[in-house]
């Protein structure tokens, strides 16, 4: 009887595709900063990239059909040098420098180092500091609606994360702990104590029914990644070790297709996982190499993709002075079709040299 090698899904044969050189942008200097983040947003329209500059505090919004952008549209100083990262609300862009801000959000007294949009009501934005201080805010009236103080998180916060109906946020904090918070009440719903049994930082983000992942490191600093029921954190409910290496892995989730993709601060790679609900719940599909390390990631959001492509999703990869777009791309049926030929051929060949083996091992034993 054959043995199945490979798991079957519609997605095992996703690859990325980068962007040609005249399609890249080039002769941006991107922050050298080493804050855990993407430095990138993106959406159909535009591209905003946090750069280098002195004091720090600039960002680059750019028309994603400018390759070669204009100085017009540059560096714009709004931040003092708080920024750590920026976050997608780009609708009109940038026709000029941008010199006075439209408004000012005043409550962190250290650098601001994560922003997150609300996922469904307009103009509310969470941010997270370095003074350990989560604050919820309207933009319209640049109050802030919400505080979640040091008693909450008494040392930096690593990441944040909305649920997909906003009503929970999913923290990793210094002090190794991982927060399921209730905004509107400003609770702990549920915490869990050292995800990961590393010192390095770890990141959360919701995903499909109500699970988080997280990406951290062991004991021994080897990168992992896990799965958790938020009903259940006694134990992951899957927990897998990738390698050794150093950088911070960034999670981006996609809901349409329950994808995980991994990507890690200095390398020059992407690995994504699919997320199912039955056991082992996290299967490893495959990975994007390149020769380059990235400096940051962009995650361009669904509306924004070229599916009469195949396309189901989009990175912009942050280079030391360019950024260069990856397609995900699903291959049409004819293609994949044709790869499970092969692979059925190749499965043939091996069955032929089991059975060659077996024959000289019983040869072998009657001499």
């Amino acid at each position: 009887m054959s043995r199945q090698v490979v798991r079957s899904s519609k997605f095992r044969h996703v690859f990325g595709q980068p962007a040609k050189a005249d399609q890249c942008y080039e002769d941006v200097r991107v922050s050298q900063t080493t804050w855990d983040s993407g430095f990138c947003a993106v959406n159909p329209k535009f591209l905003a990239l946090i750069c280098e500059a002195s004091g720090g505090g600039a960002f680059l919004v750019l028309p994603l059909c400018k390759v070669r952008w204009d100085p017009i549209f540059g560096a714009p100083r709004t931040h003092r040098p708080l920024l750590g990262r920026c976050e997608r609300s780009l609708d009109g862009g940038l026709t000029l420098p941008l010199r006075e801000p439209v408004v000012t959000l005043e409550g962190h007294t250290k650098r601001v180092g994560i922003v997150a949009w609300h996922p469904t009501a307009q103009n509310v934005l969470l941010s997270a500091g370095c003074d350990n201080v989560i604050l919820v805010w309207d933009v319209g009236t640049g109050a802030a609606v919400l505080t979640l103080g040091s008693d909450v998180h008494p040392d930096t916060v690593y990441s944040v994360d909305w649920s997909r109906d906003g009503a929970l946020i999913c923290t990793s904090c210094r002090d190794k702990r991982l927060r399921i918070i209730e905004p509107r009440k400003g609770t702990v719903v549920v915490e869990k104590d050292r995800p990961h049994e590393g010192t390095r930082p770890v990141h959360a983000v919701f995903v499909s029914d109500g699970k988080i992942l997280t990406t951290g490191f062991s004991r021994m600093s080897e990168r992992q990644v896990a799965l958790w029921d938020t009903k259940h954190l006694e134990e992951p409910l899957s927990l897998q070790e990738l390698d050794t290496s150093s950088g911070v892995l960034l999670p981006f989730f996609d809901p349409d297709t329950n994808i995980v993709y991994l990507c890690g601060k200095g390398d020059s790679s992407i690995r994504y996982f699919e997320i199912t609900s039955e056991a082992p719940f996290l299967h490893y599909l495959s990975m994007f190499s390149s020769k380059e390390s990235q400096r940051g990631m962009g995650y361009m959001p669904k509306r924004g993709l070229e599916v009469n492509k195949c396309e189901i999703a989009r990175f912009y990869k942050l280079h030391e002075r360019k950024c260069e777009p990856i397609a995900m791309t699903v291959p049409r049926k004819d293609v994949i079709s044709r790869l499970e030929e092969e692979l059925r051929k190749l499965q043939t060949v091996v069955q032929e040299l089991q059975k060659r083996v077996d024959r000289l091992e019983d040869t072998v034993q009657a001499k």
